[in-house]
Order: C-alpha cells, then sequence, then structure tokens
C-alpha cells in the first residue's frame, strides 16, 4: 500500500505558509513519487472531519503558484483540541491511512502535535513546521513568516515617518504581538540616526505607564518637531495590566475563547488616540491599526523567508519519516540550520525579546537588537533625506 501524508496550516496565516507545503511535497514526491499527500483543510478540523485535498495530484508548476501565494491556501483554524478532540483527529489520520502528520503553526500548534504524538505512541510520526510572524518560538532565532512581517512593518514605518517630516505631529502605529515584540523592533530596523522614525518603541517586554508615554512623546516633539512610535497591541502598564484593558471601558471588552482580551480590532487605537489629544491638546495626532495588514501582504514577501519556509517543508517532510518533533531554523556560523528538537521542548512556550535587545529607557533597541533585525531585512531603500 503507498504511503500516506497529512498535511495542515494552523493558527493565523503568513505569506509563506504554502511554500511549506509545497517543499513537504515535492520533497515527498522526490523520495516516494508514489505516496499520496493529503491537505487537511482548517487544520485539525479537517483532519477529525476527513476534509482533504489530495496535494499530490497537483502538478510541480501548479504546486509552485500555490507556495508563491500568500496566506494559509488551506485554511486554518485556532481549535485547542482536547482529549475528545485529540481521539477525533486520530480517528482521522487512521480512516486516511496516514503515517505521518505534519502541521505547521505556533506555539499552539505545536502543543496539539505533542498530545497526538503522546496520544498515537509508535503508530504514527508527528511532526510540527514552525510558522508565526510574531517570532516567539523557542528554540528558533526566527520564524518562518516573520521577515515578510517584519519587511511589511520596516516599510510602514519609513514611509509613516518621510510623511510626517512634511506635516508634523504624532503618529502612533499599532502592530500585532501579544506576548512578544519583535514585530513591533523591527519598524527601527532602517533608522540611521536619532532623528530618523520611530522615535519611540514600546513592546509587552517593557511595562510602562501613560504618565510616560506622554513625557516621552513631549520630549521627542522639542528635539524633532515630531513623534513616530511604534507600539505592541499586548503593550502592559506598570502592573502588567494591558494597556488595552487600561484605556478601553469595561463593556467594551471582548474575550476570545481562552478569556484572553481581544488586542486586533481598533479599540485600542482609538483609545490611545482620544488620551493622546487629552494630554497633548492642540498637536496633530494619528493612531492606525495595523491589524492583518503586515501578517501576508503580497507587496512585501521576502524572498528568503519564503526559500527558507520551503525548506522547512522539505525538511519536515523527510524528518516526518524517522519520527516525530518539532522542526526549528537556528543560526549558526553565520547562516539558517535546520534541527528537529523535541515537542515538548516548543509546545506552549513563548520566546521573548531578550533583555539585550532594548536600551535602559525602554523604549530604543540596542546595537544588538538592530543588528538582529538588519540581518534579517534587506538594506534600507534609498531615499533622499527631506529638505524640512
Amino acid at each position: 500500500m503507498n504511503k500516506v501524508y497529512v498535511i495542515a496550516q494552523g493558527g493565523g496565516p503568513t505569506a509563506v505558509i504554502n511554500q511549506t507545503v509545497t517543499g513537504a511535497v515535492l520533497a515527498t514526491r522526490e523520495h516516494d513519487p508514489d505516496a499520496r499527500f493529503l491537505g487537511a483543510r482548517h487544520g485539525v478540523r479537517g483532519v477529525a472531519g476527513g476534509d482533504y485535498v489530495t496535494l499530490s495530484d497537483l502538478s510541480e508548476a501548479d504546486l509552485m503558484r500555490f507556495a508563491n501565494t500568500p496566506n494559509s491556501g488551506l485554511g486554518s483554524t485556532r481549535d485547542k483540541p482536547d482529549e475528545d478532540y485529540c481521539q477525533r483527529v486520530l480517528a482521522g489520520l487512521d480512516q486516511a491511512g496516514a503515517s505521518s502528520f505534519i502541521y505547521i503553526g505556533g506555539n499552539d500548534t505545536s502543543g496539539t502535535m505533542a498530545i497526538l504524538d503522546d496520544a498515537a505512541g509508535d503508530e504514527m510520526h508527528f511532526v510540527h513546521a514552525p510558522k508565526t510572524i510574531d517570532n516567539d518560538l523557542v528554540e528558533n532565532d526566527h520564524t518562518p513568516g516573520f521577515m515578510s512581517a517584519a519587511l511589511f512593518v520596516a516599510n510602514a514605518f519609513l514611509s509613516v515617518d518621510l510623511d510626517f517630516r512634511a506635516m508634523p505631529g504624532v503618529y502612533v502605529g499599532i502592530v500585532m504581538g501579544r506576548h512578544a515584540g519583535f514585530l513591533t523592533a523591527a519598524a527601527a530596523a532602517w533608522r540611521r540616526d536619532e532623528s530618523d522614525g520611530p522615535h519611540l518603541i514600546y513592546v509587552p517586554e517593557v511595562p510602562f505607564t501613560e504618565g510616560q508615554l506622554v513625557n516621552d512623546i513631549r520630549g521627542v516633539l522639542d528635539r524633532h518637531g515630531r513623534c513616530i512610535i511604534a507600539m505592541s497591541e499586548g503593550v502592559q502598564t506598570a502592573d502588567h495590566r494591558p494597556l488595552a484593558e487600561t484605556l478601553i471601558p469595561a463593556h467594551l471588552h471582548e474575550r476570545d475563547a481562552h478569556g484572553n482580551l481581544q488586542l486586533s480590532g481598533g479599540d485600542l487605537g482609538q483609545a490611545l488616540g482620544l488620551a493622546i489629544k487629552d494630554d497633548l491638546p492642540g498637536v496633530r495626532a494619528r493612531v492606525d491599526t495595523f491589524g492583518y495588514l503586515p501578517r501576508g501582504f503580497l507587496g512585501t514577501v521576502s524572498e528568503i523567508d519564503g526559500a527558507e519556509s520551503f525548506a522547512v517543508g522539505r525538511f519536515a517532510a523527510e524528518a516526518s519519516r524517522q519520527g516525530s518533533g518539532s522542526v526549528a531554523q537556528q543560526y549558526e556560523n553565520g547562516e539558517t540550520a535546520l534541527k528537529l528538537v523535541p515537542l515538548g521542548a516548543v509546545a506552549n512556550k513563548t520566546k521573548r525579546m531578550p533583555d539585550d535587545f532594548m536600551r535602559p529607557d525602554g523604549c530604543h533597541l540596542t546595537d544588538t537588537g538592530l543588528a538582529y533585525f538588519r540581518r534579517l531585512l534587506p538594506p534600507r531603500p534609498d531615499t533622499w533625506t527631506p529638505f524640512v
């Protein structure tokens, strides 16, 4: 009987997640041309329900078109399976005749795979392939999807800084990131000196007060006449509460199925905009919530990100023939290296920005932090410095 592989996508889409699927399918085709490769629609929900696309029937040309298309082409889910759900997933895999299951996603996805692996014993192999624009997977130097999203953020803040040089004021861009500030901090990757925006960076790893924010803005306005701010949606106040919880009235709080305060809407931006205008009357202020835009933006797909994500898929397929684990992108001797680490080493853990990435003032990157982001992003575009 021909071998059957199953692959699925979990969590938020990225610009390059389909590269990982294609890499896995093509690597399997090279090793075993007769193998069937099934893509589950909407993650483990599709596995449990037997809802598959037969990817091995597609030509290499069609698979590459799929690979170069941003966002999760198989559909995704944020389901967190309990014991009963996992049994239905295992039954779905068994019914499909699968010998291996590859699940692309972040730390929640790796947690699901750890549960499935424990429940199945040695009967099947479970490989977690990394993906998240938050860049918050332990064991990984950087994660597939992050570089493309970071490229969007860097471009956006360079563009906004040029805009506000022409018509000065205060600008805040709120960027995705509940627990880790990597994506927000990428906004500063192309700063050349202290006059370039973003002038202030606020990330979840460094709590602050609203009073500190206002004072920081006043100081930047005094020096540069404008103030560009990059802020994570998950920033916290000094008492470790989300700023969104502090600024947004309690009756407007929305929470997800796991009790987490919803951060991806525009409520924080609206509340923050009003607070800045109250504290700094007469100052032109604008707050934008980037929301999902950086996640899979067609115009800022990093070629290196795409190539690495494809390689992750190939590695995951090859590893799945040997056993279970989580694929990790590590940085060794000046280049990215792939390794298979235990699922438990990654499952449900969150990597945060290292302490040495931020200066003691808590709102600027150190040289170490800048070096990390500049290693992952292309050089700054050669823009003219405005006369104003």
